[in-house]
C-alpha cells in the first residue's frame, strides 16, 4: 500500500479505478517509468475500486516494458487476526477489502512471473499452482507486522521456493515507528536450489539489487526430480483456473 498511509480507514479516500489507466495516477506513474526506463515493473499494491461494484480490492498491477499494462493481481487471501496475542496488532482486512478469485500468471520479458500479495505468502496451493504454469519467479509484495515478520516472513519464502524449486522474491515497506502498523521490512530474494538467501534487506529505506538465473531452475529439478515422485495415485492437485489450450 504505496500511495498512502498504512491505515484501514483510508483505503477508501485513496482508492483509484484501475481499470482506466488515466483515471488512476499511480498506475499512471508506473507505467510511464517502465516505458521510459525500459524494465518490467511488479508495482507493489494499492487499494483499487472496481468502477461497477464499489468494492474495494488490495491489488498489484504489472507492466511492461513498453509501459503497458500486463496483469492486475488482486489479493486472494484476505489478512484477519481474529484473536491477537497479547501486545498484538489487531488486524481485519475483510472488514475493508474484497477477496480476488483469481491467480495471476504474466509472462514478461525476464520470464513467467506469478503475483501474489502479502498473506498470499501463507497458502503453499497457490505457490504451487504458479509453479504448475510454469513460473520461475513467484513475487509477493507485503507488509508483515513485527510479530509475524520475525517469525514467518523469511520461512515462508524459503519454503514456497524449495518446495516448488523456483525463485521467490518479497518487496516490504520501510518501518514507520510512528505508524499504528508497525512493518517488518526485511525484502528478500530466495532460489530454487535449497530455498538459499540471495539478498535481503533490513527494515530501513534501500534498494536491493539481486542476480538470478533461471538455468538454475532446472538443475535444481533435476537433481530433486520431485514432479516426478508425486503421488497421484494418493493425492491430486487441480487447477480449478486452468484455461483451456
Amino acid at each position: 500500500m504505496w500511495n498512502c498511509p498504512y491505515s484501514a480507514d483510508l483505503f477508501a479516500e485513496f482508492a483509484e479505478n484501475l481499470n482506466d489507466i488515466n483515471s488512476s495516477p499511480s498506475s499512471l506513474m508506473l507505467s510511464e517509468v517502465a516505458y521510459s526506463l525500459g524494465v518490467t515493473i511488479i508495482g507493489g499494491s494499492i487499494p483499487e475500486r472496481d468502477a461497477s461494484s464499489g468494492r474495494l480490492y488490495n491489488t498489484c498491477c504489472v507492466f511492461g516494458s513498453n509501459g503497458e499494462l500486463k496483469a492486475k493481481h488482486r489479493k486472494i487471501h484476505l489478512f484477519d487476526m481474529g484473536k491477537p496475542l497479547p501486545g498484538d496488532v489487531h488486524f481485519k482486512e475483510s472488514d475493508t477489502f474484497s477477496a480476488g478469485e483469481k491467480p495471476t500468471v504474466v509472462e514478461t520479458d525476464f520470464g513467467c512471473i506469478g503475483i501474489g500479495i502479502c498473506h498470499d505468502l501463507r497458502f503453499p496451493e497457490l505457490a504451487i499452482l504458479y509453479r504448475a504454469r510454469g513460473a520461475h519467479l513467484i513475487c509477493y509484495p507485503g507488509a508483515f507486522n513485527m510479530s509475524t515478520g520475525e517469525a514467518l516472513w523469511e520461512l515462508e519464502q524459503r519454503t514456497r521456493a524449495v518446495d516448488n524449486q523456483l525463485y521467490v522474491a518479497t518487496c516490504s515497506p520501510c518501518r514507520d515507528s510512528a505508524g499504528s502498523y508497525m512493518i517488518w521490512g526485511h525484502s528478500t530474494v530466495v532460489g530454487p536450489q535449497m530455498g538459499e538467501i540471495i539478498g535481503t534487506t533490513g527494515h530501513e529505506e534501500t534498494v536491493l539489487i539481486a542476480e538470478i538465473d533461471y538455468a538454475k531452475i532446472q538443475l535444481t529439478r533435476d537433481s530433486f526430480s520431485l514432479e516426478n515422485q508425486r503421488r497421484d495415485n494418493v493425492y491430486r492437485f487441480i487447477d480449478l483456473h486452468q484455461e483451456s489450450p
